[in-house]
């Protein structure tokens, strides 16, 4: 076996041991997740891609580590940005909260099995039609400026989606979650609850969102391990993340505007990657993205807690965050 074969399989018995402890030790079926224990989950994943990172440099190198780290910061801050949509999802569709985290956890594997896919049909077309950098730039660039200028999130509506009147089109829906189950017999006929709409609806929202994450961690990194791993480290946290910030993520209203212009910035270094790369050392590309991408981020988040809310006077920032 060689190292890369070595290093796939060690991230397959990781990511099968965690998911074990995450799921077999920190979880109980039906149960309400509470903030402290969001937090200890919240606190497991994140560190288990950390130290993975480190597992990174010593079998890869300095530089595949920091393009991990890279692309794992940069689909954390989309998870974040996801969470808005998926509390949107649960509300339209009056999800009990004990069933959140199943429901959670199927929506996210499915989309994990959805962005391999993705990721590898991308890392393809990039080795054999390299103009095509040159397309994805062009349009991490656009959804960079059309994310500065507007928040798609305030006008989603779940219920009107274009996945749900397909499925509603398509399918026999029941107005209820069946008690918990996804498909139940009406009539002798199966008919699909809204759990099972749920699931649907999260793994497609998560595609959509990869179609923007995806080129963008092409543009930190072309190695497939890296861009595997540091994908499905960031997703699989998400459900803990959920819980942690389900009712914080309001507040982090300048957000998409740093990962706006993180996008930017990555389909503008696309763009240019033939003259850069004439200037400016690998190496030095790789720390300057890490460095844009945790300051951009954090920055928002940042600037987001602790400035004053939009719209808002100075007298009532406390107010309404208490009431969030």
């Amino acid at each position: 076996m060689n190292i890369d074969q070595i290093s796939y399989l060690i991230f397959a018995l990781v990511l099968l041991l965690a998911l074990f402890f995450d799921l077999g030790l920190m979880s109980k079926k039906e149960q309400t997740v509470s903030i402290r224990q969001a937090l200890k989950q919240t606190f497991f994943w994140v560190g288990l891609a950390l130290a993975f990172f480190v597992f990174v440099w010593v079998e890869k190198g300095h530089q595949s580590a920091l393009e991990y780290l890279s692309a794992y910061l940069m689909e954390w801050s989309l998870s974040i940005d996801n969470i808005f949509v998926f509390i949107l999802i649960f509300s339209a569709f009056a999800v009990k909260e004990k069933n959140y985290g199943r429901v959670l956890l199927i929506g996210i594997l499915m989309a994990i099995v959805f962005r391999i896919i993705f990721i590898t049909v991308g890392v393809v077309l990039v080795e054999k039609f390299h103009l095509i950098l040159y397309v994805f730039g062009v349009f991490l660039v656009y959804t960079g400026l059309s994310m500065l200028k507007a928040n798609e999130h305030e006008e989603f509506n779940p219920q009107e989606s274009k996945v749900y009147l397909f499925l509603k089109r398509f399918l026999p829906l029941a107005p209820h979650d069946g008690g918990g189950k996804f498909m139940i017999r009406e009539n002798g006929k199966p008919v699909y609850t809204t759990l099972f709409v749920v699931i649907i609806m999260l793994a497609s929202i998560d595609l959509i969102f990869a179609l923007d994450s995806i080129p963008a961690v092409i543009g930190i990194s072309r190695d497939r391990f890296v861009i595997y791993t540091s994908n499905i480290f960031a997703v699989l946290g998400l459900r803990s993340l959920f819980f942690l910030l389900r009712g914080a993520v309001s507040k982090f209203d300048y957000l998409q505007q740093g990962i706006a212009i993180v996008l930017v910035f990555i389909g503008i270094k696309m763009l240019g990657e033939h003259w850069i790369n004439q200037w400016m050392p690998k190496q030095i590309q790789v720390a300057v993205s890490l460095g844009v991408i945790a300051v951009c981020i954090s920055g928002s988040i940042f600037y987001s807690l602790f400035i004053q809310k939009k719209g808002l006077p100075a007298d009532q920032v406390d107010d309404s965050i208490l009431n969030q």
